[in-house]
């Protein structure tokens, strides 16, 4: 009997796949307990309709992420810190400030964890810090860190 799996099956199928399993198997665990439905006609059109759908709402995902990028290419956040001599800063800014200042000054909320700073800033001047807005989409937020 074939078979559309409504979630994971531990060996034998991930949610959404389409299986030939067996008739007893089919009836008496599968759909017996809501793992699976047949796989009719009509079952077999809403599952091609519910992918559609999610692969439209994942393109609308990246697009909205490329515009963000767009968006974060012409933005400067600029922090202020005590520095020292030769343009060191007294402590280092982390991708937490980053994170705030951005939601502060232009309103844009982003998850300090996305921004892939591999160690704290810890000079004055303008720095290029890679933000991982999607998984397919890498932005830039050009840093300027002035003294106090």
């Amino acid at each position: 009997m074939k078979v559309i799996f409504t979630q994971d099956v531990k060996g034998k199928g991930k949610k959404g796949d389409v299986k030939n399993v067996s008739d007893g198997y089919a009836r008496n665990f599968l759909l017996k307990n809501n793992m699976a439905v047949e796989a009719n006609h009509g079952n077999m059109k809403a599952l091609d309709a519910k992918k559609k759908k999610e692969q439209n709402l994942e393109q609308e995902e990246v697009d909205e992420a490329k515009q963000l990028q767009e968006k974060l290419a012409n933005l400067e956040v600029k922090l202020t810190a005590k520095s020292g001599e030769a343009g060191r800063l007294f402590g280092s800014i982390t991708s937490k400030q980053i994170a705030e200042t951005l939601k502060k000054d232009h309103n844009i909320s982003m998850d300090k964890r996305k921004i892939e700073l591999d160690q704290p800033i810890r000079a004055l001047g303008y720095t290029n810090v890679p933000v991982k807005i999607h998984p397919e989409v890498t932005g830039m937020i050009k840093v300027h860190v002035v003294e106090a």
